[in-house]
């Protein structure tokens, strides 16, 4: 079976393709760039903890660059990947517009906190995290 064609459109019709928030976001995914920001700054929250650092201009990323992790501590890993899915949609939310390009982030969860706080504390936790690693 096929999946359905999308509705062909085009912008003079009305039709106008959405942007996708993550677009300007990069994932970290290799071990050295992980543990390069967790020698930079750090801003613990309560619901988890944001290490930051700016890039070398020798470095050739472009962007925002976002990485997630979550230790065996947060739980098993129907818990870990809870956590990292709500640490993912954090950073889609608020990255792009509080993040600065040529920079790094980590979200580190915490056990029980990055899964138990509420949504919308989590998104407070992480606007007060990036005011204080750019303060």
């Amino acid at each position: 079976m096929t999946p359905p064609d999308a509705p062909q459109g085009s912008p003079d019709m009305g039709m106008q393709a959405a942007p996708a928030a993550s677009s300007c976001l990069i994932v970290l995914k290799k071990r050295a760039e992980f543990l390069l920001a967790a020698r930079a700054r750090r801003a613990p929250v309560a619901g988890f903890l944001l290490q930051a650092r700016e890039r070398a201009a020798t470095e050739a990323a472009q962007g925002i660059r976002v990485g997630f992790t979550c230790s065996k501590k947060v739980g098993n890993a129907v818990a870990r990947n809870r956590a990292k899915r709500r640490l993912r949609a954090l950073a889609r939310e608020i990255l792009p517009e509080m993040g600065r390009p040529s920079w790094d982030y980590v979200l580190v969860g915490k056990p029980e906190a990055t899964i138990a706080r509420d949504f919308a504390d989590l998104q407070a936790d992480l606007r007060r995290a990036m005011e204080r690693v750019h303060g």
